[in-house]
């Protein structure tokens, strides 16, 4: 499971890093992004600027859209049976840029640990979106983060990671049109090119929002 991620680089960070405009009246950094909130996504269908859909995944064909907190994540192996997720698979995916992400190890009491890359540099998570309209007609944009088994500098903490997509892999994850090779797109990202540490618990609370949230700890 992804429950919390980090993207407090700037806006030309990302422009740059992605090709893709960003406006910075609407971009703001976050050090603690958290589910049912609007947060940057690259899609299939827009890849030259940064667009803002909320995380959890609304299907076109819900009745209700609070199914969206139950499917913040989807996972790698089940995404043509499942759905929720198939449709999204077909035609509707997206990158989520990040600078970190966050996983609890189940200990006494639960401990928050930040990943990243070893350069602390920015990556995209393989993400899928949709959008679903109210009774009234007004549509709503969200996305979720595809989950795969974890690495080894993972699997202590959980036994699921974030999809972390090669730089140089990310165009497929956009325009690629076959399903076999999209799923061998979804593998656990090399172990020797990460890093993390433990950070506090102010990272559990989605309205802690400041750099302290990702400090390391002892």
């Amino acid at each position: 499971m992804c429950g919390r991620f980090q993207l407090s680089v700037t806006g030309k960070q990302i422009s740059e890093r992605f090709n893709v405009e960003v406006f910075d009246e609407r971009y703001k950094p976050c050090y603690n992004c958290a589910p049912s909130r609007e947060l940057p996504v690259i899609t299939n269908d827009n890849q030259k600027e940064l667009q803002f859909f909320r995380w959890g995944l609304i299907p076109f064909w819900a009745k209700d859209p609070k199914i969206g907190m139950r499917l913040i994540n989807a996972r790698a192996e089940t995404l043509t049976d499942k759905p929720s997720f198939k449709h999204a698979f077909k035609t509707r995916r997206c990158l989520i840029p990040a600078n970190g992400f966050f996983e609890w190890k189940k200990e006494k009491k639960r401990v928050p640990y930040r990943f990243f890359l070893k350069n602390d540099s920015l990556f995209a998570m393989a993400g899928l979106w949709d959008a679903w309209k109210d009774s009234s007609g007004k549509q709503v944009h969200s996305f979720t983060i595809i989950t795969t088994d974890a690495n080894e500098i993972v699997k202590p903490v959980h036994d699921r990671m974030p999809v972390i997509l090669p730089k140089e892999k990310e165009h497929l994850w956009l325009e690629e049109q076959n399903p076999q090779l999209l799923q061998s797109l979804l593998q656990p990202y090399p172990c020797d090119d990460m890093k993390f540490y433990p950070v506090s618990g102010l990272i559990n609370k989605p309205q802690n929002d400041f750099p302290e949230v990702v400090m390391p700890v002892k």
